[in-house]
């Protein structure tokens, strides 16, 4: 197994549920609860919406250099954008008015009103640039560290949330963060500073028009409180609906081709456009609510205005300002509900932000089921020595509360012996191999290797010492070198090759046209499901761990293939303790012993010639595997 420290080590596992696995689990299984578009499930005590905020702005901490020079940039280009008509208040009370009629002046005014200008242009842009590099910068932060702690997450946590949820928080949910540093966080700066100093130049013009201007403010914040609670109602469905609309495409996606095997195209179709209309009403519900209030807070903008400028036009022309000081608090009033607006219509884009920090931080504080081992209960193993003992010491597991799969399971494996397991569907097979790979916890009993607790092992040499190859091994988008050993560029080309040569691989990666460099779609969907499986054999070469697991590895395989395969696994098998999963008994017929599991129990074990001696439950499966074979014939 890769070692959890490299690159690649966060990239997701195969699901232990592959194969079997998944029909043992009574109730409804992971599958259905995702193709059923429900609401993700609670991951323990939600963090909150203030908790949630403070954890995001954690993030915003290696940057305050940034942001403190965003503010002064912010803080330049907004005084030369409001020191403008106040220059042209001067120019008209002062010279145009005043009658001096000199030019010198009025030039020297407008040569410093373009000054304003270019410095205005100039700050602004420092500041986006700025502003863009501290967003981007604290977005890749968090959906780098939200992949990391998603990998590390127990198997049970992906059994009950939709991949289309995850997909949505670590590409849409993180986008919308962003998009509260690049816009929101803007605006409230730099539109907050614009509306105190034009307050501030308002005040210096003329003090009785800026206290109606005030009267304003009450009236606005409550507009806005007003719109509050249905504007994050309708965020909160659209998000809601999106990531079930996405979670139902992505599961389509994968099983497209079970969906044209049984001609389920216009029924997925249906199920779909039913989703993507409910979809469409909550966005079209957010846009009328954004409307709605936007509209009507212009509405009462334009009013406020021009009964300022009534009220401002009756002081002029009884005498009481000058028409400089006039223009310069009509061009202020205007400016004045420029940020009010500005920072409103970012109320979208504030509310879409704290429903997807919410989301976010449900998953960040989601611990695993599975804890790592900590101070005095960490055992110092090398996996390297690993003899390969297991011991299963009257284990009981459930995946659901109330329903065991394992019951009292004592089961003890000698280092180097080759375990067939066999059994219905159901009967517990690969729950007992998600167990010994930690992929969950037991709930009575323990599990050990070489007499240790693996709940003792830390997880990342628990992994090294295990080898697991599943019924549809998975492959990533990249080269059959770097599928091999999984992007580890310390294993070098040569042991990749002697691996692949070992498992008889070679030969069909010598005839692609690139050789071991040539390119794989994803889940190497060029390659046959025998190529794929002489793949994974590889990667055990390739990593050498201790204990080899193969779950229902030769299921999908044709009669010429399995023989192929099994040339490869008595190679990688070779001096390591196997457990062997199958449905084809031929597969583990010169097991050394052959463990029977009927309903989460064992109900025999011996080789393959004392099992069918007892005429018992191995000997009927095993006429029912033969009668199969032969009608598959």
């Amino acid at each position: 197994m890769p070692d959890p420290k490299s690159p690649d080590a966060n990239a997701p596992r195969e699901p232990a549920s592959t194969g079997s696995a998944g029909t043992e689990r009574p109730g409804q299984t992971a599958d259905t609860a995702k193709s059923s578009g429900a609401t993700e499930p609670k991951e323990g005590p939600r963090p909150g919406r203030l908790a949630a905020f403070k954890a995001t702005l954690t993030y915003a901490k290696p940057h305050k250099l940034t942001f403190i020079g965003i503010f002064f940039c912010s803080l330049i280009a907004i005084m030369a954008e409001l020191l403008q008509p106040y220059l042209v208040k001067i120019a008209i009370d002062d010279h145009l008015f005043g009658g001096s009629g000199a030019m010198r002046p009025l030039l020297i005014i407008g040569l410093f009103y373009l000054g304003l200008s270019v410095v205005n242009f100039a700050f602004t842009y420092i500041q986006n640039n700025l502003l863009q590099y501290a967003g981007q910068s604290i977005v890749a932060s968090i959906r780098k560290n939200l992949f990391a702690h998603i990998s590390k997450l127990s198997m049970s946590f992906f059994d009950r949330y939709p991949i289309g949820s995850l997909v949505t928080l670590e590409s849409s949910d993180t986008e919308t963060i962003s998009q509260f540093f690049t816009q929101v966080f803007l605006s409230l700066v730099r539109d907050g500073m614009t509306l105190v100093l034009i307050i501030f130049f308002m005040f210096q013009l003329d003090a009785t028009l800026a206290w109606y201007s005030m009267l304003l403010l009450p009236v606005i914040a409550l507009i806005a409180v007003l719109f509050r609670s249905m504007l994050r109602k309708a965020y909160q469905e659209t998000r809601a609906q999106l990531s079930r609309l996405i979670a139902y495409l992505a599961e389509n996606l994968a099983g497209m081709s079970l969906i044209q095997t049984y001609n389920q195209q216009d029924e997925q179709f249906g199920r779909f456009s039913d989703r993507n209309g409910q979809y469409l009403k909550a966005n079209l519900k957010e846009i009328r609510t954004n409307v709605l209030f936007n509209r009507s807070f212009d509405t009462f903008g334009n009013i406020s205005v021009a009964l300022l400028v009534w009220l401002g036009g009756l002081a002029f022309l009884g005498d009481s300002i000058e028409f400089g000081v006039l223009y310069a608090f009509i061009t202020y009033i205007r400016q004045f509900f420029q940020p009010i607006n500005q920072i409103t219509q970012q109320w979208n884009t504030l509310q879409s932000t704290s429903v997807s920090m919410e989301r976010l931080w449900n998953i960040f504080s989601t611990e695993p089921d599975v804890k790592e081992p900590a101070g005095e209960g960490k055992a110092e193993v090398d996996w390297k020595k690993t003899a390969g003992k297991i011991d299963y010491n009257h284990v009981d597991f459930s995946y659901v509360e109330g329903s065991k799969v394992l019951r009292n399971l004592d089961l003890h494996i000698k280092p180097g012996e080759m375990i067939g397991i066999v059994g219905t569907t159901g009967a517990g097979k690969s729950s007992l191999i998600s167990l010994l790979t930690r992929f969950y916890d037991v709930n009575a009993g323990s599990v050990t290797i070489d007499g240790t607790d693996i709940r003792r092992i830390p997880q990342d040499t628990l992994h090294r010492m295990i080898g697991l190859v599943q019924q549809e091994p998975y492959l990533y988008s990249g080269t059959i070198l770097d599928n091999v050993r999984l992007f580890r560029q310390e294993i070098s080309r040569e042991e990749v090759t002697a691996a692949c040569k070992a498992v008889g691989a070679h030969p069909l990666i010598a005839r692609l046209k690139d050789g071991y460099d040539t390119k794989l779609s994803e889940r190497g969907s060029g390659l046959s499901a025998g190529e794929r499986q002489l793949l994974s054999f590889a990667r055990i070469l390739v990593f050498k761990p201790r204990i080899l697991i193969l779950d229902e590895a030769t299921a999908n395989l044709d009669s010429h293939t399995e023989q192929l395969v099994q040339k490869a696994l008595s190679v990688v098998s070779e001096g390591r303790t196997s457990l062997l999963i199958a449905h084809r008994l031929s597969t583990i017929m010169h097991a050394d012993r052959i463990i029977v599991m009927k309903h989460g129990e064992i109900v025999e074990e011996g080789t393959h010639g004392q099992l069918l001696a007892k005429k018992g439950y191995y000997e009927e499966l095993y006429r029912h595997s033969r009668g199969m074979q032969a009608i598959g014939s």
